[in-house]
């Protein structure tokens, strides 16, 4: 069994009780409210995952409200999502974030040279943590493309940062991607690129640096699912791109201590799938692209790194040579478990990353900065009562809906 701690706290499974867990939690909730926001595009309505999403939610006893993040291009599409969300019985808020009401507030912002005007996951995310923000004293979040989705999800998440005996600040999940039929290992980019381009990093850098050393203590640092407390939420700049997962671990790492930083098992999952994609433009390159850029310009701002031509060039060969030695083991752990695995394809995958390395680190010499919104602290502070008058939107859509 494993026990192994590392760098960061983490909290395993070794067969809790959860109604136990859930009676406790729903008692710690009374004084420190545990709100979820869930991102949702329209399109993504058409998956087979949200209604068992619902139906667990709905077990739930500790959960003050729910703010579903939903980017929709109509009105349309707005009111067939709050139909459907009508089964959810936890008090909850559809947040059109790109309804003309919230739009309105993102021109504010830019008026006052805060530029979010860029749609995509971050920003809804973004805003969704603010309105939430208000009534919760914990924010977990996590996709909606999960298949085998269960309660006790949130309730892991959440209960290391409710109760005051433990009293974390952030809490990261962390599964197992093993699926399909024949069952075989999922989590490719995780596998194949990040891990291998991190120790990459730490090569390179001879092991001085500690921020590669806490990203490699996470076991999924692309996972989804977070909870936070709404104190930090309100303190952490948010990534705009594919770059959003590894670079709020970044954030947090600049923001909280260390010993206040856990990371918890939450067992099986089976997530959707994204395609390799055909260049940095979509897919997987895409989003191993954004990641290498996040993490490049992470060590840039922390730790002064000295990225070059020469430097990039390094780091594709020390990656190449981690990320053959990770299929090589994979591989046996496949055998061993009776896994399908596919070699060939994970070699030829390893080789489509690599040829990311050199173009996303060019990126870095003409843009250096992290491209980031700022805390809802600046955000706030440029705005008097935004987070109120962001609600209030979200009310008001809401209120459309039922009028018409």
């Amino acid at each position: 069994m494993d026990f192994d701690q590392g760098w960061i706290t983490t909290i395993h499974d070794f067969g809790y009780d959860k109604t136990e867990i859930s009676r406790l939690l729903e008692a710690f909730s009374e004084n420190r409210p545990v709100g979820l926001v869930l991102p949702v595009a329209f399109r993504g309505m058409e998956q087979k995952t949200l209604p068992r999403i619902l139906s667990e939610l709905n077990r739930t006893n500790f959960l003050n409200r729910v703010t579903v993040a939903l980017y929709a291009e109509s009105k349309e599409e707005f009111i067939k999502v709050t139909r459907f969300f009508k089964k959810l019985e936890i008090p909850h808020r559809i947040m059109w974030c790109n309804s003309p009401s919230v739009m309105e507030i993102v021109d504010d912002l830019l008026l006052e040279g805060i530029d979010i005007t860029t749609q995509g996951k971050g920003r809804d995310c973004w805003l969704a943590m603010g309105a939430a923000s208000l009534d919760s004293y914990a924010i977990v979040m996590h996709d909606a493309d999960i298949v085998n989705y269960s309660y006790e999800m949130p309730m892991r998440l959440a209960y290391p940062l409710v109760n005051p005996a433990l009293d974390y600040f952030f809490n990261k999940g962390y599964y197992t991607r093993i699926g399909g039929d024949p069952p075989t290992f999922y989590g490719r980019t995780t596998r194949l690129f990040v891990w291998p381009i991190i120790e990459a990093l730490m090569v390179k850098a001879d092991c001085a640096m500690d921020l590669p050393r806490y990203m490699l203590s996470f076991k999924y640092p692309l996972s989804g699912e977070i909870a936070l407390t709404s104190d930090l939420a309100l303190n952490i700049r948010t990534p705009m791109d594919w770059g959003l997962e590894v670079g709020t671990l970044y954030e947090v790492y600049r923001s909280a201590a260390r010993k206040r930083i856990c990371q918890t098992d939450l067992g099986f999952f089976e997530h959707e799938h994204q395609e390799l994609g055909s260049s940095r433009s979509g897919g997987l390159l895409k989003m191993a692209s954004d990641i290498l850029i996040a993490l490049l310009k992470a060590l840039v701002e922390v730790d002064a790194l000295d990225i070059s031509p020469s430097f990039l060039h390094s780091l594709r060969v020390i990656y190449r040579r981690k990320a053959q030695d990770a299929v090589r083991q994979y591989h046996a752990d496949a055998v061993c478990n009776q896994l399908s695995y596919n070699r060939h394809g994970e070699e030829s995958l390893v080789e489509a990353f690599e040829t990311i390395i050199l173009e996303a680190g060019q990126e870095c010499f003409t843009t250096p900065r992290l491209a980031h919104i700022p805390d809802w602290r600046r955000a706030t502070s440029a705005i008097p009562y935004l987070r109120r008058k962001l609600v209030d939107s979200i009310i008001e859509d809401e209120k459309s809906v039922s009028e018409g």
